[in-house]
């Protein structure tokens, strides 16, 4: 606020004023020791708008509200940049007097946008612009995610007497960012301590996973299947493939969205049934291996026989086609199956044992027999040495 005029004359007094841009600026022009002079307002251009109470200018956002020998006040509507500058308040005396009221018009950010100048992949990054176009004085940006600041590199470019203000910030993405949640808060001396904020969803493009949720319990002859085909990625696929391996899907087989339906199961429909995927970023499949039994056994069978189950997804191997999607199959072995075995194995060791203790014992009869034919044929031949031929005619007449 500045004064300017004698002290024992007329003077004028202007005050400076600043406002939103489309509010509304009053322009006020205060007189001292005023006696009726003429009093006319002008732009900053020096075009007159008032003369005295009198319009001059033909501009309906300019509005005479009060004219009184102490102040003359004028509202201007409807405020622009444009009108930014020195409005002159001028008093006609024998010396003319001016003052100045400086029009500032401030220009707050809108809400901000926000650009992707690279599109998200898994294993890339992604570069994402924030935008205030237009602003005065300059916004300030400021990333954030995870209510963490995020530095992105600021620029600033100007428009007339506003200001375009962008940041720019580049992330790596993963498959688990996609959907992630970052902002964009624009802040302003106009906006009085608040912020216009822009919410942004992370968009990571990715190869789909696919999973078959199985049935559950065994499948017998007459049972009807139903397979689910769970399938991730991004953009999900829309087109689901069902096949089983090696052979064509049954007649009776029904596809629907990702479910296969089967009624009136056979041991025929046996076999491994394969749901497949893909988008513009990959394929991916997994596979569920169909067993279905005959009539129930009974239940002294049923208790000594393995009992399989269908096979079910497992994480800890890989299919051909998808890795970290397989199907295995369980069996469960009856323990009594396990007795029968160790039975078995028992008797075995016991005849073992008797076998060799009969072979032990038959050989040791077999070396007592033959010491005593050694010993007959020694006592024959010491009594031949003796006695000459005789005895030898003797030992045949003995044969004979």
């Amino acid at each position: 606020l500045s004064l300017l005029g004698l002290s024992c004359c007329q003077a004028v007094q202007a005050e400076n004023v600043t406002v939103l841009e489309g509010g509304t600026a009053q322009i006020s022009c205060r007189l001292q020791n005023y006696d009726g002079s003429i009093v006319v307002i002008q732009n900053p251009r020096r075009q007159t708008l008032f003369f005295n109470g009198t319009r001059a200018l033909k501009d309906d956002r300019f509005q005479m509200v009060l004219f009184t020998p102490r102040l003359v006040r004028i509202t201007l509507t409807n405020v622009s940049v444009s009108d930014e500058g020195g409005f002159f308040c001028q008093l006609y005396t024998d010396d003319t007097h001016h003052q100045v009221a400086t029009l500032s018009v401030s220009v707050p950010p809108d809400t901000p946008t926000v650009e992707v100048r690279q599109e998200a992949v898994e294993g890339g990054e992604v570069e994402l612009t924030c935008l205030s176009p237009r602003s005065k004085p300059p916004a300030t940006l400021r990333w954030i995610r995870d209510r963490r600041e995020i530095p992105g590199v600021v620029s600033q470019q100007e428009n007339g007497k506003t200001v375009s203000v962008s940041s720019t910030i580049r992330l790596p993405v993963e498959r688990k960012d996609n959907g992630a949640a970052v902002s964009c808060e624009a802040s302003h001396p106009a906006l009085g301590g608040q912020k216009r904020v822009r919410h942004y969803r992370l968009d990571v493009y990715f190869a789909p996973t696919v999973r078959i949720i199985p049935p559950p319990g065994i499948l017998r002859e007459g049972d009807s299947l139903s397979l689910t085909c769970s399938i991730t990625g991004n953009p999900l696929p829309r087109d689901v493939q069902w096949t089983r391996i090696n052979d064509t899907l049954p007649e009776r087989a029904e596809i629907s969205g990702t479910t296969l339906q089967v009624s009136r199961l056979s041991q025929s429909h046996n076999g491994t049934y394969l749901c497949q995927a893909q988008n513009n970023y990959g394929r991916a499949a997994d596979h569920y291996t169909l067993l279905v039994y005959g009539d129930p056994p009974s239940p002294l069978t049923h208790s000594s026989s393995p009992s399989l189950h269908p096979s079910l997804p497992s994480w800890s191997q890989s299919p051909p086609l998808n890795p970290g999607a397989v199907i295995e199959t369980h069996s469960a072995v009856p323990y009594a199956v396990i007795g029968g075995v160790l039975a078995l194995l028992v008797f075995t060791i016991i005849c073992v044992l008797i076998i060799t203790i009969w072979c032990s014992v038959r050989q040791k009869g077999s070396y007592l027999t033959h010491e005593a034919s050694g010993l007959d044929e020694h006592g024959e031949v010491q009594e031949a040495f003796l006695n000459g031929n005789d005895a030898s005619q003797g030992k045949k007449e003995y044969l004979l």
